[in-house]
């Protein structure tokens, strides 16, 4: 049913729940099994040098992830194709959903209060509502 699937990754506990759920669909369903962690940059840099800067610590951030997410898929047998994107996490993610075509994306989702979720919503609901294709949101 679904050939290629596409988890999102910030490092979180409930990042890595959704991976595992996200590993165990990839092999039902044979799919190719896509990661993409998001670099964010601040919105209104004051130069390139904070760009730059701002890449690098977050370059290093993901490279742990990207480990620990690929002893895991090797673990269950799957290869997994990296990606690593520069920008709003929201934003990057619904592109590159278009950009593979992936027929599913796993997220983990963490809870806020009944205000925060009203007032600012989540990168979650952001997704959902923004993603082209079925997005399963773990807890």
């Amino acid at each position: 049913m679904f050939k290629t699937i596409l988890h999102a990754n910030d490092g979180s506990e409930l990042a890595f729940k959704a991976l595992k759920l996200a590993l165990i669909m990839t092999k039902q369903n044979a799919a190719t099994f896509h990661l993409v962690c998001v670099e964010e940059i601040p919105l209104m840099p004051e130069s390139i040098e904070e760009i730059r800067e701002a890449r690098s610590i977050a370059a290093s951030r993901s490279r742990p992830i990207v480990e620990r997410v690929r002893e895991l898929a090797s673990e269950s047998g799957i290869e997994i194709k990296n990606h690593i994107k520069s920008g709003h996490p929201v934003w990057r993610i619904v592109e590159l959903v278009d950009e593979i075509s992936a027929d599913l994306l796993v997220i983990g989702a963490t809870g806020h209060s009944a205000f925060y979720e009203r007032m600012l919503g989540s990168r979650a609901d952001r997704i959902v509502q923004l993603a082209h294709c079925p997005v399963l949101v773990v807890k």
